[in-house]
């Protein structure tokens, strides 16, 4: 059985996010804990998720949401094969001019291929990030793209509820990885 853990972006996912719906829905899915959610130190988040690899007893998918998806292409140099693969909603742009000024750590985003298998899931109207970035991203890290219309930041203000459409791309990517 496929293990997941979610890493939700700065200030957690709350109860309308679709990561805490499937948490609801699947106790087995576990979440990485940094010790500050809305100050977030780039290196606090690898050492949270560094442990919530450690912890997982087969190789795990990484389901991230926003400023985890930085942390994931921060992270991957370390342990490629200590994980399944990872899913990657709402890739944010440093550069934007929404990007949050409390996640400058994570701006100098790596552009290496990751050594695992990936899966951008991105928004034609996310505030935090074009698509045009969110395409460049996949080109650079080797992710396959998935474009789901106009969704904006793909968290609990885009209405998305339990996102069966979400979790359904999450299901093929496993099985597939």
């Amino acid at each position: 059985m496929t293990e997941f853990i979610h890493l939700p972006g700065i200030g957690n996912s709350g109860n309308t996010h679709w990561q805490s719906r499937w948490e609801e829905a699947n106790p087995a899915i576990r979440r990485f804990t940094p010790r500050n959610w809305d100050k977030p130190d780039l290196s606090d988040w690898i050492e949270a998720l560094d442990e919530a690899v450690r912890g997982a007893k087969t190789p795990p998918v990484l389901v991230a949401h926003s400023l985890a998806c930085l942390l994931v292409a921060h992270w991957h140099p370390r342990a490629p094969s200590r994980i399944k693969g990872a899913f990657l909603a709402a890739v944010p742009d440093p550069l934007s001019s929404s990007f949050p000024t409390d996640a400058a750590g994570f701006a100098d985003v790596p552009e290496a291929q990751f050594g695992f298998r990936s899966l951008i899931v991105a928004s034609t109207n996310d505030p935090y990030g074009s698509l045009p970035y969110a395409e460049m991203r996949a080109r650079q890290w080797g992710s396959e793209l998935k474009i789901i219309g106009a969704a904006g930041h793909i968290n609990g203000q885009s209405a998305l509820g339990d996102w069966p459409e979400g979790l359904a791309l999450l299901t093929d990517f496993a099985n597939q990885t």
